[in-house]
Formats: structure tokens, C-alpha cells, sequence
């Protein structure tokens, strides 16, 4: 079996769990080296088995001591468009956490760059595309049985704990993550362009921070079973102590309307503290409807003139940080776009434009205006076209 050399630049807890999921699924892998100051992945790592490699001081010395069969980026997402321009130069294959990027100054810049064709492959970790009831969703609107789509309703509402981890982790400020969106759920609207065939056309967006606020400080912070409420989790690089009186500057909980090109109409909700937590879809079609329940792994598709009982889909595997078998699943994927046995299940272009969607949805909030999205598409679609200027 090959053995796959590997260097990481941003050794964080992401990357690491990406990692061990690979181990997991029988990747022979060997990190060979890696850059960050403070590897807070590290644990993780030792937890699975799997050898740290070299500590080396910059993007340039791990290069140096290549080559590697995949180098994987996972820095806070204010590094991704700096340390992929660097992997670009570098030539060996690339995987890289989602976000693809920050702004849209740096997704017309990569997308330009990339639209040359003169680049190593690139892998970016929309890790549900790798998920068995995601491909089904896919599947089941590719095929026709839902008919046209003319609606989505979609959700992703996080229990406490979760919230709380987000409103202490770098994620917490725009500065390094972007938004609360770009970061949390360009997932989701990777797969919404997809089911609707289209690009979005305009955007509506309210959204505030109203949960993790100082106001709030005094709150209970003890679960009715005893356990100390919004800590549990190592909220690793530039923590903040206190999810209440942190210096957030993003949203905790968002809605958005999103209208396609296509003429399917898409409303979402986010939440960042619900006691009942859900990440579903609901697919309206003129033939059919389906629900996925991403939390519970759960699929129900049912045709509009059916009297029978909709079909129903357990996929199991429920796991505590709600990837349910995700990571090992991208694991797989990945392994085998390598080894160019099938293609990897998302493009950077996809991802590109799932988080210029999602930039276009915050811009709608910051001026509380509708957005349309031409002006932002017509400039992609230049950066792209053969002689633009690449540059960041």
C-alpha cells in the first residue's frame, strides 16, 4: 500500500480530526512535517495514534523539505487565500478546510488563478458532500422524482455548548473568520446552489447578536444534570474566557432569504443556542418533497400524489459532533481522487461560489437592502476569463 507524505500548514483541531479520520479508513499516512506555533490539533492527534512529524518555523521551510503526495491547510480562515497561493507555487497537491476563503477580493483573485488550469489538484473540506444521505438528496433531485424545485426551507440551530465554543473560538471575530455564516454553513449553501441549478440572484438577510451578549453574563451556567454550561469544549487558538463577554463581532443567530437565478426560492435560519437542535432541509418540488435531517441522519421523500406513507431512509452512525461518519466518509473520497480512481465530490469553483453566496447574504444584512447578485457574479465570471489580472 502507498504511503502518503503529508504536510500541514495551521495544525489545528480540524485538520487534526481530518486526520485521524484518514488514519481511520486506512490512509497508510505519514506527517512528515508541520508549520504552527501552537499545534492545539496535537492532542487529537495523540489520541488516534497518529505520529506528529517535524515542527518547522514557516510555509516556505515545509515546502522546502517536500515533496508531499497532499499538503493540508488548516490556519484560521483569514490565512486560507495566503497559504494556498503558497501551496499554488509549491505544486503538490492541496486539501483545504471551508471556507475556501475570506472575501470576495480573494475569491476573485483565486478563482482567477485557478481558471488558468496551471495548478495542482485542490480539495476544499465541504465535508457533507461526502455524506451518504447528502448524496442521496443530490440523487433523488438530479433524477426527476421531486419535479421541478420551486422551495427550500432550510435550518441549522446549535444546542448551547456548541454556540457557546463558536462565541469563544477565533471564529467569534470577522477579522479571522468571517462571518458566522461563511464559517458555519457554506455547507449548506454549497448544496442549495446545487439543488437549485443556479447562482443566486438576490439576497435578503436579518441577522444580530442577541444570545452571547454582556447583558446575558448572569445567566445560569450549570446543565440541570450539574455540568458547568459553556466550556466544555477547548476553544483553542485566541480563546476567549467567557462566551458572554468575549469580543465577538458576529452574528449568534441569522435568517436569509435567497432567491436563484433558477427561480427556486430558499429561506434559512440559523441559530447559535436552541434547546432543540436541527440542521434540516426541506426540498419542495412539483412532484415531490423531501426532508433531511441532517442532526438525526434521517431522509423522508414522499410524491405529491401519494396516500402512502412517505418513504423513510435511517442512515445511523450518529456521532456527538453531528458529522455522523462525515469526516471518515470525505476521507474516502479524497483517498480515492488521489489515487484518481473517481472524482473528489466538490470543486474549489463550487466552493468559491457557495461562499460568494453567502458573502452577498451578509452584505444584504450589513445595509439592509435586497442585494442582486449580478454585479458580484459578472465580476467572478471576469476574473476568470482567459488574460484577467490575477492578483490579491
Amino acid at each position: 500500500m502507498r504511503r502518503y507524505r503529508i504536510g500541514v500548514i495551521g495544525l489545528g483541531q480540524r485538520i487534526a480530526h481530518v486526520l485521524a479520520a484518514m488514519q481511520e479508513v486506512g490512509w497508510a499516512l505519514e506527517l512528515a512535517a508541520y508549520v504552527d506555533p501552537a499545534p492545539v490539533g496535537a492532542p487529537i492527534l495523540e489520541d488516534h495514534g497518529v505520529a506528529m512529524g517535524r515542527a518547522l518555523a514557516s510555509p516556505a521551510e515545509l515546502f522546502a523539505a517536500g515533496p508531499y503526495d497532499l499538503v493540508m491547510l488548516g490556519a484560521p480562515n483569514h490565512l486560507h487565500f495566503e497559504h494556498l497561493s503558497l501551496a499554488l507555487d509549491a505544486g503538490f497537491p492541496i486539501f483545504a478546510e471551508k471556507p475556501i476563503v475570506r472575501t470576495e477580493a480573494e475569491s476573485l483573485a483565486l478563482a482567477g488563478r485557478l481558471a488558468t488550469g496551471r495548478t495542482p489538484p485542490v480539495y476544499i473540506g465541504l465535508v457533507m458532500r461526502s455524506l451518504p444521505i447528502v448524496r442521496e438528496v443530490i440523487a433523488r433531485v438530479d433524477s426527476g422524482e421531486l419535479g421541478e424545485i420551486v422551495s427550500i426551507d432550510a435550518t441549522e440551530h446549535l444546542p448551547p455548548e456548541h454556540g457557546g465554543y463558536l462565541a469563544r473560538n477565533w471564529r467569534r471575530k470577522a477579522e479571522w473568520g468571517g462571518s458566522y455564516l461563511l464559517d458555519k454553513v457554506c455547507h449548506d449553501f454549497d448544496i442549495f446552489g446545487r439543488i437549485a441549478g443556479a447562482r443566486a440572484a438576490r439576497a435578503a438577510s436579518f441577522g444580530g447578536r442577541r444570545i452571547f451578549t454582556p447583558e446575558r453574563a448572569e445567566r445560569p451556567r450549570i446543565y440541570d444534570n450539574g455540568e458547568t454550561a459553556y466550556a466544555l469544549r477547548d476553544a483553542g487558538w485566541a480563546a476567549a474566557n467567557d462566551a458572554f463577554q468575549s469580543d465577538m463581532d458576529v452574528t449568534d443567530h441569522q435568517n436569509a432569504l435567497v432567491e436563484y437565478a433558477s427561480g427556486v426560492r430558499l429561506s434559512f435560519h440559523a441559530n447559535s443556542h436552541v434547546a432543540l437542535p436541527e440542521r434540516r432541509w426541506y426540498v419542495a418540488g412539483t412532484e415531490g418533497t423531501l426532508i433531511a435531517d441532517l442532526v438525526r441522519n434521517k431522509l423522508m421523500v414522499r410524491r405529491v400524489l401519494d396516500r402512502k406513507k412517505p418513504e423513510r431512509i435511517e442512515y445511523g452512525n450518529i456521532t456527538a459532533d453531528a458529522h455522523n461518519g462525515a469526516d471518515q466518509a470525505m476521507a474516502v473520497d479524497l483517498l480515492a481522487a488521489l489515487e484518481g480512481r473517481a472524482a473528489f465530490p466538490v470543486t474549489p469553483f463550487e466552493s468559491l461560489e457557495a461562499g460568494l453566496t453567502v458573502m452577498a447574504i451578509d452584505r444584504a444584512m450589513a445595509l439592509g437592502e435586497v442585494v442582486d447578485c449580478a454585479p458580484m457574479w459578472a465580476a467572478y465570471d471576469a476574473a476568470m476569463a482567459p488574460g484577467a489580472a490575477v492578483s490579491g
